[in-house]
């Protein structure tokens, strides 16, 4: 199915992808901008987590997961951002499984964050629904 063959989507859906994907957006913002600095919190969690205590590594992290965030927030570049967003949640639920995090609270937090990211993506781009079509 090509973009110009699917079905054009109704106000409400429109709204209710942009809604979600701001909230991936916002939420995003958040983890990487805290990253940023070297807070002690950060780094103590990531030892935790099983990730070194280097304030670079997480620096890191959070320009990834920015640089992400950016490129699904552009209208442009929203399909590979939210790719790479997915590969960024999957890495956090492989760490979690890793180190045996409670599986609904912690371990399928990246699922649920994905599964609004597409689902935001799916209601406002042509783009993914062309690339996800659901037959009627």
């Amino acid at each position: 199915m090509s973009i110009s063959e699917t079905a054009p989507v109704s106000s409400g859906a429109l709204w209710t992808g942009r809604v979600l994907s701001g909230l991936i957006v916002l939420f995003m913002i958040f983890d990487g901008v805290i990253k940023l600095p070297p807070l002690d919190v950060v780094t103590q969690t990531m030892t935790l987590i099983g990730w070194p205590a280097d304030p670079s590594v997480a620096r890191l992290l959070g320009v990834i997961g920015l640089v992400s965030t950016a490129l699904y927030a552009v209208p442009r570049t929203s399909v590979l951002g939210a790719i790479l967003l997915t590969a960024y949640m999957g890495g956090a639920i492989a760490t979690h499984m890793r180190i045996g995090s409670p599986l609904f609270s912690h371990t399928l937090f990246g699922v649920y964050l994905g599964i609004i990211l597409w689902a935001g993506l799916f209601l406002r781009d042509p783009r993914a629904r062309a690339l996800i079509p659901f037959s009627r």
